[in-house]
């Protein structure tokens, strides 16, 4: 089976961290009992990486009952231990997505910076 291509902004961030030699899980399955998923996630980390699509188009993200559902979810997260960063596909094309995911993990000592 082919796996689903993703956004525009997660594509970009899959490659970002391909670039950086992160082994990144996708539609990661976090929580035993719901059907939520990470979009992104290093799960031995516990972090979660939320790309949210929609932002200027009134998507599901940023309408009163997607953005409800969506802090159920990530507040659920956190207590269960994950650290969870979200994003706007232009933050991913910045490179501050990436960026961020580098020092969150250089900080937990998984990996270091690159080198300049």
């Amino acid at each position: 089976m082919i796996p689903k291509a993703g956004s525009s902004g997660e594509e970009a961030f899959a490659l970002h961290c391909r670039a950086e030699g992160l082994a990144v899980e996708r539609e990661y399955k976090f929580h035993p009992t719901r059907k939520w998923r990470f979009d992104f996630a290093f799960p031995e980390q516990k972090l979660g990486i939320e790309i949210e699509g929609g932002l200027y188009v009134s998507g599901r993200h940023s309408r009163g009952a997607g953005y409800e559902s969506d802090m159920r979810k990530y507040n659920e997260a956190v207590k269960m231990g994950w650290r969870v960063l979200r994003y706007s596909t232009a933050m991913v094309l910045a490179g501050d997505a990436v960026g961020d995911v580098l020092e969150v993990l250089w900080l937990s000592k998984i990996k270091m910076p690159p080198q300049k």
